[in-house]
């Protein structure tokens, strides 16, 4: 059973006005990506901060579906391999898509796709499943970073440079989309589309 995303109940039924509604949608949650990134924290043992990135994508993927979602994140490293301050700590440049952080970007696409899957399917009607469509989502995303983020320092320190200290962080920011996503079909009063 096919389900429909927020995005698609809001969607005009007119193709040309969908069109334009899909690109405004698109380009509007990339750069809300672009703003999770502006709340980052470094921290001195790793190269990869605290941010609040990874909401942003999650909600992206259950928001729009897996193509949209895929799409505004594929637009979101799009500005910053431009050079567009998008990524956290304001940088930008075509180095940060291979440096030290690379996999949790690339894997922001992937995890996009995922999550929009899943609530293409209904995972976000209930608290569980949009709870597990989100860590997995997650789980995507350390599974394209970590490896990655090994290359540069060391398989032995990759877990805590790179999760461990992001655990707490993510728990929080899954129990928070897990609140909001069903509760928001019930506002609109749509279960079963």
């Amino acid at each position: 059973m096919s389900y429909m995303t927020y995005s698609d109940v809001l969607r005009p039924a007119v193709k040309k006005y969908a069109i334009l509604y899909d690109l405004f949608t698109i380009v509007g949650f990339s750069w809300l990506v672009a703003l999770g990134a502006r709340i980052s924290i470094p921290l001195p043992f790793t190269p990869v901060p605290i941010t609040g990135q990874t909401f942003a994508v999650l909600l992206s993927g259950v928001v729009l579906g897996s193509r949209r979602g895929a799409l505004s994140l594929l637009m979101y490293l799009a500005y910053g391999a431009m050079g567009l301050p998008v990524f956290s700590m304001g940088r930008g440049g075509l180095a940060h898509l291979f440096g030290p952080t690379a996999g949790y970007l690339w894997g922001f696409v992937a995890a996009a796709f995922i999550t929009g899957l899943l609530a293409e399917r209904g995972w976000d009607r209930k608290v569980v499943t949009a709870f597990l469509a989100m860590l997995l989502g997650n789980v995507v995303i350390y599974a394209c970073g970590l490896p990655w983020l090994a290359r540069y320092v060391g398989y032995e320190r990759v877990l805590a440079a790179g999760l461990l200290p992001f655990i707490a962080g993510d728990v929080l920011k899954l129990l928070l989309a897990t609140a909001l996503l069903p509760s928001g079909w019930k506002l609109i009063g749509r279960t079963t589309l």
